[in-house]
Protein backbone atom coordinates (compact mmCIF):
# COMPACT_ATOMS: atom_id res chain seq x y z
CA UNK A 1 0.00 0.00 0.00
CA UNK A 2 3.06 2.26 0.07
CA UNK A 3 2.10 3.34 3.58
CA UNK A 4 4.66 1.69 5.84
CA UNK A 5 6.35 3.67 8.61
CA UNK A 6 8.02 6.09 8.43
CA UNK A 7 6.78 7.00 4.93
CA UNK A 8 3.14 7.37 5.98
CA UNK A 9 3.89 9.93 8.69
CA UNK A 10 6.31 11.81 6.47
CA UNK A 11 3.77 11.98 3.64
CA UNK A 12 1.08 13.32 5.98
CA UNK A 13 3.43 15.96 7.38
CA UNK A 14 4.57 17.10 3.93
CA UNK A 15 1.01 17.15 2.59
CA UNK A 16 -0.07 19.38 5.46
CA UNK A 17 2.89 21.76 5.74
CA UNK A 18 5.09 21.79 2.60
CA UNK A 19 4.99 24.49 -0.04
CA UNK A 20 3.81 23.52 -3.57
CA UNK A 21 7.44 23.44 -4.76
CA UNK A 22 8.48 21.28 -1.79
CA UNK A 23 5.60 18.88 -2.43
CA UNK A 24 6.71 18.42 -6.02
CA UNK A 25 10.35 17.88 -5.02
CA UNK A 26 10.04 15.91 -1.77
CA UNK A 27 6.50 14.51 -1.43
CA UNK A 28 5.52 13.33 -4.91
CA UNK A 29 8.38 10.79 -5.28
CA UNK A 30 7.38 9.18 -1.95
CA UNK A 31 3.69 9.09 -2.94
CA UNK A 32 4.62 7.55 -6.30
CA UNK A 33 6.65 4.87 -4.51
CA UNK A 34 9.86 5.89 -6.27
CA UNK A 35 11.79 6.64 -3.06
CA UNK A 36 11.67 5.84 0.64
CA UNK A 37 12.04 8.41 3.42
CA UNK A 38 13.13 8.79 7.04
CA UNK A 39 12.32 11.10 9.95
CA UNK A 40 15.51 12.16 11.73
CA UNK A 41 14.82 13.28 15.29
CA UNK A 42 16.00 10.90 18.05
CA UNK A 43 19.49 11.37 19.53
CA UNK A 44 21.81 9.46 21.86
CA UNK A 45 22.08 10.60 25.49
CA UNK A 46 22.12 13.42 26.49
CA UNK A 47 20.21 14.48 23.38
CA UNK A 48 16.51 14.42 22.61
CA UNK A 49 14.37 11.30 22.51
CA UNK A 50 10.79 11.33 23.77
CA UNK A 51 11.50 14.93 24.81
CA UNK A 52 12.36 16.90 21.63
CA UNK A 53 13.30 19.96 23.69
CA UNK A 54 16.58 18.16 24.55
CA UNK A 55 17.74 17.99 20.92
CA UNK A 56 21.43 18.94 20.62
CA UNK A 57 22.04 18.64 16.86
CA UNK A 58 22.54 22.20 15.60
CA UNK A 59 21.74 23.94 12.32
CA UNK A 60 23.64 27.22 12.03
CA UNK A 61 22.64 29.65 9.31
CA UNK A 62 25.39 30.98 7.06
CA UNK A 63 23.90 33.24 4.39
CA UNK A 64 21.33 31.28 2.42
CA UNK A 65 22.33 27.89 3.87
CA UNK A 66 22.31 26.04 7.19
CA UNK A 67 25.20 23.91 8.39
CA UNK A 68 24.14 20.88 10.44
CA UNK A 69 26.36 19.20 13.04
CA UNK A 70 25.39 16.46 15.46
CA UNK A 71 24.42 12.83 15.85
CA UNK A 72 21.11 10.97 15.55
CA UNK A 73 20.25 7.34 16.18
CA UNK A 74 17.51 4.72 15.79
CA UNK A 75 16.48 6.42 12.57
CA UNK A 76 14.10 3.95 10.95
CA UNK A 77 14.62 3.24 7.27
CA UNK A 78 17.72 5.43 6.95
CA UNK A 79 19.81 2.88 5.03
CA UNK A 80 17.31 2.78 2.14
CA UNK A 81 15.86 6.29 2.34
CA UNK A 82 16.52 9.03 -0.21
CA UNK A 83 14.43 11.83 1.30
CA UNK A 84 14.99 12.86 4.92
CA UNK A 85 13.14 15.18 7.29
CA UNK A 86 15.60 16.40 9.94
CA UNK A 87 14.83 18.21 13.20
CA UNK A 88 17.71 20.33 14.51
CA UNK A 89 18.28 23.21 16.92
CA UNK A 90 18.48 26.71 15.46
CA UNK A 91 18.22 28.70 18.72
CA UNK A 92 17.88 28.29 22.49
CA UNK A 93 14.26 29.48 22.51
CA UNK A 94 12.18 27.03 24.55
CA UNK A 95 9.27 26.88 22.10
CA UNK A 96 10.80 28.11 18.83
CA UNK A 97 14.31 26.69 19.09
CA UNK A 98 13.85 23.75 16.69
CA UNK A 99 13.53 23.75 12.91
CA UNK A 100 12.60 21.01 10.44
CA UNK A 101 14.69 20.57 7.27
CA UNK A 102 14.57 18.50 4.09
CA UNK A 103 17.68 16.88 2.62
CA UNK A 104 18.60 14.26 0.05
CA UNK A 105 20.69 11.13 0.52
CA UNK A 106 23.30 12.27 -2.00
CA UNK A 107 24.11 15.55 -0.25
CA UNK A 108 27.61 15.57 1.30
CA UNK A 109 28.30 16.26 4.97
CA UNK A 110 26.53 13.34 6.62
CA UNK A 111 26.99 9.59 6.91
CA UNK A 112 25.50 6.44 8.38
CA UNK A 113 27.81 5.54 11.26
CA UNK A 114 26.23 2.13 11.83
CA UNK A 115 23.10 0.08 11.33
CA UNK A 116 21.94 -0.87 14.83
CA UNK A 117 21.02 -4.50 15.39
CA UNK A 118 17.66 -4.97 17.12
CA UNK A 119 15.78 -7.73 18.91
CA UNK A 120 12.86 -7.76 16.50
CA UNK A 121 12.64 -8.31 12.74
CA UNK A 122 14.58 -5.90 10.53
CA UNK A 123 12.42 -3.48 8.59
CA UNK A 124 13.39 -1.74 5.34
CA UNK A 125 16.49 0.34 5.88
CA UNK A 126 16.93 -0.83 9.48
CA UNK A 127 17.54 1.51 12.41
CA UNK A 128 20.63 3.61 11.93
CA UNK A 129 22.96 6.00 13.73
CA UNK A 130 23.72 9.09 11.63
CA UNK A 131 26.59 11.53 11.89
CA UNK A 132 26.30 15.10 10.61
CA UNK A 133 29.52 16.98 9.88
CA UNK A 134 28.64 20.28 8.19
CA UNK A 135 25.75 19.04 6.07
CA UNK A 136 24.63 22.14 4.13
CA UNK A 137 20.89 22.66 3.59
CA UNK A 138 19.55 25.55 1.47
CA UNK A 139 17.05 27.92 3.07
CA UNK A 140 14.36 26.82 0.62
CA UNK A 141 14.50 23.34 2.17
CA UNK A 142 13.30 24.55 5.57
CA UNK A 143 9.94 22.91 6.27
CA UNK A 144 7.39 25.48 7.46
CA UNK A 145 9.51 28.29 8.98
CA UNK A 146 12.58 28.55 11.18
CA UNK A 147 11.50 27.78 14.73
CA UNK A 148 8.54 25.60 13.73
CA UNK A 149 10.35 22.30 14.30
CA UNK A 150 8.49 21.41 17.50
CA UNK A 151 5.17 22.12 15.78
CA UNK A 152 6.24 19.92 12.87
CA UNK A 153 6.96 17.01 15.23
CA UNK A 154 3.55 17.43 16.88
CA UNK A 155 1.80 17.45 13.50
CA UNK A 156 3.66 14.35 12.38
CA UNK A 157 3.77 12.13 15.44
CA UNK A 158 0.06 12.10 16.37
CA UNK A 159 -1.27 10.59 13.13
CA UNK A 160 1.84 8.40 12.77
CA UNK A 161 1.25 6.87 16.20
CA UNK A 162 -2.32 6.18 15.16
CA UNK A 163 -1.29 4.35 11.99
CA UNK A 164 1.10 2.28 14.11
CA UNK A 165 -1.94 1.32 16.20
CA UNK A 166 -3.82 0.30 13.07
CA UNK A 167 -0.98 -2.03 12.04
CA UNK A 168 -0.75 -3.47 15.54
CA UNK A 169 -4.50 -4.13 15.65
CA UNK A 170 -4.14 -6.06 12.38
CA UNK A 171 -1.30 -8.12 13.84
CA UNK A 172 -3.34 -8.74 17.00
CA UNK A 173 -6.25 -10.04 14.94
CA UNK A 174 -3.85 -12.26 13.01
CA UNK A 175 -2.65 -13.77 16.29
CA UNK A 176 -6.24 -14.52 17.29
CA UNK A 177 -6.97 -16.12 13.91
CA UNK A 178 -3.96 -18.44 14.18
CA UNK A 179 -4.83 -19.35 17.77
CA UNK A 180 -8.50 -20.03 16.98
CA UNK A 181 -7.72 -22.26 14.02
CA UNK A 182 -5.23 -24.31 16.03
CA UNK A 183 -7.50 -24.55 19.08
CA UNK A 184 -10.37 -25.80 16.87
CA UNK A 185 -8.35 -28.72 15.48
CA UNK A 186 -6.02 -29.65 18.34
CA UNK A 187 -7.13 -32.37 20.78
CA UNK A 188 -5.70 -32.78 24.29
CA UNK A 189 -6.94 -35.13 27.00
CA UNK A 190 -9.95 -36.13 24.91
CA UNK A 191 -11.19 -32.62 24.18
CA UNK A 192 -10.61 -29.90 21.58
CA UNK A 193 -8.66 -26.97 22.96
CA UNK A 194 -11.41 -24.66 21.73
CA UNK A 195 -13.86 -26.40 24.08
CA UNK A 196 -11.76 -25.69 27.15
CA UNK A 197 -12.98 -22.80 29.25
CA UNK A 198 -9.47 -21.49 29.90
CA UNK A 199 -8.80 -21.15 26.15
CA UNK A 200 -12.21 -19.58 25.55
CA UNK A 201 -11.46 -16.97 28.23
CA UNK A 202 -8.09 -16.16 26.65
CA UNK A 203 -9.60 -15.61 23.22
CA UNK A 204 -12.67 -13.77 24.51
CA UNK A 205 -10.44 -11.38 26.45
CA UNK A 206 -8.39 -10.65 23.35
CA UNK A 207 -11.49 -10.13 21.22
CA UNK A 208 -12.78 -7.54 23.70
CA UNK A 209 -9.46 -5.72 23.92
CA UNK A 210 -9.09 -5.60 20.14
CA UNK A 211 -12.52 -3.98 19.90
CA UNK A 212 -11.57 -1.49 22.64
CA UNK A 213 -8.43 -0.69 20.68
CA UNK A 214 -10.43 -0.12 17.50
CA UNK A 215 -12.76 2.26 19.33
CA UNK A 216 -9.86 4.21 20.84
CA UNK A 217 -8.23 4.53 17.41
CA UNK A 218 -11.51 5.66 15.82
CA UNK A 219 -12.11 8.23 18.56
CA UNK A 220 -8.61 9.64 18.06
CA UNK A 221 -9.14 9.74 14.29
CA UNK A 222 -12.39 11.67 14.75
CA UNK A 223 -10.60 14.20 16.96
CA UNK A 224 -7.89 14.65 14.31
CA UNK A 225 -10.54 15.06 11.61
CA UNK A 226 -12.23 17.83 13.58
CA UNK A 227 -8.93 19.71 13.71
CA UNK A 228 -7.61 18.80 17.16
CA UNK A 229 -4.20 17.38 18.06
CA UNK A 230 -5.88 14.40 19.83
CA UNK A 231 -3.04 14.22 22.36
CA UNK A 232 -4.88 12.27 25.02
CA UNK A 233 -6.83 10.17 22.52
CA UNK A 234 -3.67 9.15 20.66
CA UNK A 235 -1.80 8.45 23.91
CA UNK A 236 -4.60 6.21 25.20
CA UNK A 237 -4.77 4.31 21.90
CA UNK A 238 -0.98 3.97 21.75
CA UNK A 239 -0.71 2.55 25.29
CA UNK A 240 -3.62 0.17 24.96
CA UNK A 241 -2.86 -1.23 21.50
CA UNK A 242 0.89 -1.61 22.14
CA UNK A 243 0.22 -3.73 25.21
CA UNK A 244 -2.58 -5.59 23.45
CA UNK A 245 -0.24 -6.66 20.65
CA UNK A 246 2.23 -8.09 23.17
CA UNK A 247 -0.59 -9.96 24.94
CA UNK A 248 -2.09 -11.24 21.69
CA UNK A 249 1.21 -12.68 20.46
CA UNK A 250 2.00 -14.19 23.87
CA UNK A 251 -1.46 -15.76 24.22
CA UNK A 252 -1.43 -17.17 20.69
CA UNK A 253 1.99 -18.74 21.28
CA UNK A 254 0.73 -20.23 24.55
CA UNK A 255 -2.29 -21.79 22.84
CA UNK A 256 -0.15 -23.11 19.97
CA UNK A 257 2.46 -24.51 22.36
CA UNK A 258 5.75 -25.54 20.76
CA UNK A 259 4.29 -24.81 17.31
CA UNK A 260 3.83 -21.18 18.33
CA UNK A 261 7.39 -20.91 19.60
CA UNK A 262 8.74 -22.37 16.34
CA UNK A 263 8.89 -20.67 12.97
CA UNK A 264 6.10 -22.81 11.53
CA UNK A 265 3.82 -19.80 12.04
CA UNK A 266 4.36 -16.02 11.99
CA UNK A 267 3.70 -15.81 15.75
CA UNK A 268 7.36 -15.77 16.83
CA UNK A 269 8.00 -12.93 14.34
CA UNK A 270 5.07 -10.94 15.74
CA UNK A 271 6.22 -11.62 19.32
CA UNK A 272 9.69 -10.20 18.66
CA UNK A 273 8.19 -7.30 16.73
CA UNK A 274 5.65 -6.57 19.48
CA UNK A 275 8.18 -5.63 22.15
CA UNK A 276 9.14 -2.46 20.33
CA UNK A 277 5.53 -1.23 20.31
CA UNK A 278 5.75 -0.14 23.94
CA UNK A 279 8.87 1.93 23.15
CA UNK A 280 8.61 3.47 19.68
CA UNK A 281 7.01 6.92 19.31
CA UNK A 282 7.02 7.37 23.07
CA UNK A 283 7.28 4.78 25.84
CA UNK A 284 4.15 3.80 27.77
CA UNK A 285 5.32 5.76 30.78
CA UNK A 286 5.74 8.97 28.75
CA UNK A 287 2.21 8.72 27.39
CA UNK A 288 0.83 8.06 30.87
CA UNK A 289 2.61 11.18 32.11
CA UNK A 290 1.01 13.12 29.23
CA UNK A 291 -2.41 11.78 30.23
CA UNK A 292 -1.90 12.79 33.87
CA UNK A 293 -0.74 16.27 32.81
CA UNK A 294 -3.89 16.69 30.72
CA UNK A 295 -6.03 15.36 33.56
CA UNK A 296 -4.53 17.95 35.93
CA UNK A 297 -5.12 20.69 33.36
CA UNK A 298 -8.64 19.74 32.22
CA UNK A 299 -10.16 18.20 35.34
CA UNK A 300 -13.63 16.75 34.64
CA UNK A 301 -13.41 18.01 31.04
CA UNK A 302 -10.75 15.37 30.44
CA UNK A 303 -13.59 12.95 29.64
CA UNK A 304 -15.60 15.35 27.50
CA UNK A 305 -16.39 14.25 23.94
CA UNK A 306 -16.43 17.24 21.60
CA UNK A 307 -18.21 17.00 18.26
CA UNK A 308 -17.97 20.51 16.84
CA UNK A 309 -14.95 21.44 14.68
CA UNK A 310 -11.95 22.49 16.76
CA UNK A 311 -11.25 26.22 16.94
Amino acid sequence: FNSAAPDDGNMMLLEQTATPAQKERWLKPIVDGDVRSAFVMTEPHPGGGSDPSMILTTATRKGDRYRVRGRKWFITGAAEARHFILVARTSDDERKGLTAFLFDRDQPGWSIDRRIGIMGPEEHGGHCELLFEDLEIPVENVLMSEGDGLKATQIRLGPARLTHCMRWLGLSKRCVEIARLYAAERFAFGQRLSHRESVQMMLGDLAMKIEIGRLLVMKAAVELDRGGFARKEVSMAKIHVANLLHQAADTAIQINGARGYSRDTVLEWIYRYARQARLVDGADEVHKMVLNRLLEKEGPNFWRWDSEPAG
